[in-house]
């Protein structure tokens, strides 16, 4: 028997909308050109219903032009350090304080300047910009006139490349490290304008601690209403529910605890009804998982020396049951490990010293994925590490271990 063709027509538009989306959850800024210009082109296409869905459930604002579509994501918890910029290399080190400060300094002398920028003419600008007293004030000094802070800047122009913000036209980044010679790029003024998620302007903002500044940044208008609270938990758990790897019921208010028991299977439903994630709902919290093992930064299990490391110490956490673990419990566990799995490490990893490194490796992958705390030099396991525990018998189930998360540098 034939399908209907109206039926079929429906199929198709429900599969090109979930991949749309879950393009814009990968990333947040999508260009008409380079590698992401199909998804593009299917995001313009249903930009309407996306920009009705998004707005409705998470309050992000969906902007698409004829050169890119921006989806203003901002993060279910502002106090979340795990997910930084990135170094646009295989290594992918993540942003210091001092690269921030510099991307600033450098989308705000952008944002003043011509569609064309040397990157000569972009450093002495930043340079001038940094004379600033406030910024002094905090200890912030750059001169590039070292060549670390030339590596810098570079690190942060290659990161305005990769998101579309400039074109290279001529010259290479290496060489004016070395300092020897220029770059030339082409500023994508639309681009830049969309960069900067926040729902007010940064100089509107009044409050001085930091994290009342970020509060300021991003708060919704005044919650007057019945009707405007519940609006503002469902977008806040929605928007975490597709943020975070794991939304723990401990780390939520008892109003918001409320809310989500008595609609978790309405926002978890309509989730999955347009992303494909599947709802894991434990005693602890819920996780959306992802089948296709496709929207997330971080990975686990990984394959390599730094993988099979992450995945030992995440069994041995999980064996601690629930009781806290140092770091130089497990700098002592990855020595043990050095000598039993010698033959299967790289040469590197097992070298006197290296411990420290590989543990502060493996504990910044599994707090990126909730699956610990850590308070200086303790670390709390939390409850969804309980799935990485080894027992006496294992049975192992096609499942995914994976779970949904974006980078701070596409929480763009």
């Amino acid at each position: 028997m034939n399908t209907p063709l109206a039926e079929v027509l429906d199929g198709q538009h429900s599969a090109e909308l979930r991949r749309a989306a879950r393009a814009l959850l990968k990333e947040p800024l999508l260009l008409a050109r380079g590698p992401r210009s199909d998804d593009f082109r299917l995001v313009r296409r249903h930009a309407s219903e996306l920009r009705e869905w998004f707005d409705r459930n998470t309050g992000w604002p969906l902007h698409v032009d004829a050169d890119s579509a921006r989806l203003l994501k901002t993060p279910g918890s502002l106090a979340d350090p795990t997910h930084p910029a990135r170094e646009v290399s295989r290594a992918g080190a993540p942003f210091t304080r001092r690269r921030y400060v510099l991307l600033c300094l450098a989308l705000a002398a952008l944002e003043r300047g011509e569609a064309q920028v040397a990157l000569g003419r972009l450093a002495d600008q930043v340079v001038l910009d940094a004379a600033d007293p406030h910024l002094t004030a905090a200890g912030i000094h750059f001169t590039l006139d070292r060549r670390d802070e030339r590596l810098d800047l570079a690190a942060v122009v290659r990161l305005l490349l990769k998101l579309g913000v400039l074109r290279r036209v001529a010259g290479d980044e290496d060489a004016y490290v070395s300092g020897a010679g220029d770059v030339l790029y082409d500023v994508e003024r639309r681009v830049l304008a969309g960069l900067l998620a926040t729902r007010r302007g940064p100089s509107t903002v009044r409050a001085d601690a930091f994290d009342e500044r970020l509060a300021e940044l991003v708060a919704e208008t005044a919650l007057d209403s019945d009707d405007l609270r519940f609006r503002a938990m469902r977008r806040s758990l929605t928007r975490r529910l597709l943020d975070d790897p794991v939304l723990y019921y401990d780390e939520l208010t008892d109003a918001e605890l409320a809310y989500l028991t008595r609609q978790r299977g309405f926002l978890t439903a309509r989730i999955t009804e347009l992303t494909g994630l599947v709802a894991e709902v434990r005693a602890e919290g819920i996780a959306m998982v992802d089948p296709d093992d496709d929207l997330t930064d971080v990975r686990m299990p990984e394959q390599g020396t730094h993988g099979h490391i992450t995945l030992l110490l995440t069994e041995h956490l999980a064996a601690a049951r629930g009781e806290s673990v140092t770091t130089g419990d497990l700098r002592r566990k990855v020595r043990e490990l050095a000598a039993e799995y010698a033959g299967f490490w790289a040469k590197s990893a097992k070298e006197p010293g290296m411990e420290g490194e590989l543990v502060e490796q493996a504990l910044a992958k599994l707090a990126a994925l909730g699956l610990i705390t850590r308070r200086g030099d303790e670390i709390a396991p939390r409850p969804a590490l309980a799935r990485y525990a080894v027992g006496e018998t294992v049975v192992l189930e096609p499942r995914t271990t994976r779970m949904p998360q974006q980078r701070k540098a596409s929480r763009q």
